[in-house]
């Protein structure tokens, strides 16, 4: 339980920063959670499809979050969905 909640914590401080950079705000404590794992997503497809590394990853009950490219996938998320509206 302490490891979802961890979890949830670092996804949510990722998808607030991501969010402050993309020019929006998230939607309060749930949307930044949800921004952090979206972002996690398209951070790490990003990074694998470019080759980059992957630093900066909190290890939480044996699973990794990449923590600066949730950061940037969730910034780009963003960026996109103003572009688009």
């Amino acid at each position: 339980m302490i490891e979802f909640l961890l979890l949830l914590l670092i996804a949510a401080v990722a998808g607030s920063l991501g969010s402050a950079l993309g020019g929006s705000d998230s939607g309060g404590l749930l949307g930044s959670i949800l921004m952090g794992f979206v972002g996690a997503f398209i951070g790490t497809w990003l990074s694998r499809t470019l080759g980059l590394p992957e630093f900066l990853t909190f290890e939480v009950a044996g699973k990794a979050f990449p923590f600066v490219w949730a950061i940037i996938g969730s910034a780009l998320l963003i960026a996109i969905l103003r572009w688009l509206s």
